[in-house]
């Protein structure tokens, strides 16, 4: 009896080393510009090409502007090392024959957003990516990893990847949450449950009633942040809701498509397969999550109190400690004590169609509070921005005050334009809140894209419904 993760890593096995690692076959790699120069200049001095040209798909997100408007050209990017990655991107696949979706491209966008809605993600594949949260795509049941900077040139050249297995472990969600509790505030609470730790070692296989009524792009959600619980792997076993999404966005003939689908029905969990580790969530005890520290385990109930350090044991005294005094949290109780800076709506994490709907929904008619003094929207793709348009989103948002930008990772992390500046607090939809991750010394707290919208309206955190 085999899990999910099992099927797919025997699918692709190809021969154990003497090291006890494995070479794996990759189908799909995908490629953006912060982890490729150095990858692709390996080649050139090695004499070396990609070795599958189709299996290689490319886009710029990390470094590109979001204001930059429908002209703009990878040259023109003001920070001297972000146009060098961008521009290098450029002239890499254009010299080895990748295919890009280049910073003028209607397809350009986030590469884990893109992959999917244009039919290069695909259940049953091994996907990577110099990227941790490649990871998003075993949402459509694929074994999906993020590799570092030498692995990207190793997959180029040999089609191929060194790689240890990794253990099984389980996460049932199960029942049905509450209003404004979305598959965001789900998967924030598994990580403050098992820590950033507790998945460490492990390829994560999320299931049960939850996840079986759950949209693609909320399980893209939950695998995304697979890594914030510490996984390499996290993924979901295709199924009709997998297969239906598949088919709408899928450039496979139909001969083809059927013949795909018989096999993709079979990637599923066998019944009396065992798992190194089992996790039961019950979803309707959930509410709506708000980190408070530097940290995603540093997560609580939106109407909670944040944890003081005379009531946490004496192993994470220090870390409370130190969280708190970066935060800027002092004598406040509670996250609606503190006051927002800045919105950021965006990131692999929520800048897709149904994470801007729900945002949307919340703000329309409303206007943002006046301590905000930035709130900003950033879609996944060209696609999502173009779908949001036609279904006139982006004017319920404008009309709110936020501001409707171009396609890119944005705020998510300090590499592009779109960063805070020292100690200013943001209500953030994207995936980490380290230290200095938007920014020099910048305040993040994640959450949700309708608790993100509620705060932009509100000023501080409350209850959105």
């Amino acid at each position: 009896m085999k899990t999910l993760y099992d099927k797919l890593w025997e699918e692709h096995h190809v021969t154990r080393l003497d090291s006890g690692e494995s070479l794996l076959y990759i189908d799909r790699h995908y490629l953006h510009e912060v982890t490729s120069p150095q990858a692709f200049e390996g080649l050139t001095k090695k004499n070396l090409k990609p070795w599958r040209l189709n299996s290689n798909i490319a886009t710029p997100d990390h470094n590109v502007p979001t204001t930059r408007g429908r002209d703009f050209r990878s040259e023109q990017i003001e920070d001297e090392i972000s146009k060098i990655q961008v521009v290098e991107l450029d002239k890499n696949c254009n010299k080895f024959g990748i295919k890009q979706f280049d910073i003028q491209s209607t397809n350009q966008g986030i590469v884990h957003v893109i992959g999917p809605e244009l039919g290069y993600t695909l259940p049953g594949m091994t996907i990577v990516c110099g990227d941790s949260h490649t990871s998003t795509h075993g949402a459509l049941g694929c074994l999906a990893m993020g590799i570092g900077t030498s692995e990207v040139e190793h997959v180029l050249a040999t089609q191929c990847l060194k790689v240890s297995k990794l253990k099984n472990m389980n996460v049932r969600f199960e029942g049905d949450p509450d209003a404004n509790v979305s598959s965001k505030d789900i998967v924030l609470y598994l990580i403050g449950k098992i820590g950033t730790a507790g998945g460490t070692g492990y390829a994560i296989e999320f299931s049960g009633s939850y996840i079986d009524k759950l949209s693609v792009e909320g399980r893209m959600t939950i695998c995304n942040m697979a890594i914030e619980a510490g996984a390499k792997v996290g993924l979901i076993a295709p199924d009709k809701i997998t297969i239906d999404y598949v088919k709408k966005n899928s450039f496979l003939d139909e001969e083809l498509f059927n013949q795909a689908e018989k096999y993709w029905k079979s990637l599923c969990t066998d019944k009396k397969a065992i798992f190194d580790k089992e996790i039961v969530i019950e979803v309707s005890k959930i509410k709506p999550q708000v980190t408070w520290g530097t940290s995603p385990e540093m997560v609580v109930n939106f109407d909670d109190p944040i944890p003081r350090v005379i009531d946490v044991n004496d192993e994470n005294k220090k870390n409370v400690e130190l969280a708190r005094a970066y935060m800027g949290i002092k004598d406040e109780s509670k996250l609606s004590d503190l006051i927002f800076d800045k919105v950021f709506i965006g990131s692999c994490t929520n800048s897709r169609i149904e994470d801007l709907r729900q945002a949307a929904e919340i703000v329309k008619g409303k206007t943002i509070a006046d301590n905000i003094s930035e709130a900003i929207v950033v879609p996944g793709s060209g696609l999502v921005k173009e779908q949001a348009e036609n279904e006139g989103l982006d004017k319920v948002f404008v009309d709110a005050g936020f501001i409707w930008r171009d396609p890119g990772c944005s705020m998510c992390l300090g590499m592009n334009p779109d960063q805070l500046k020292p100690h200013e607090r943001c209500a953030s939809t994207s995936n980490r809140n380290f230290e200095g991750r938007q920014g020099y010394l910048g305040r993040t707290h994640l959450m949700s894209p309708v608790m993100a919208a509620f705060t932009a309206i509100n000023g501080t955190v409350g209850d959105p419904s």
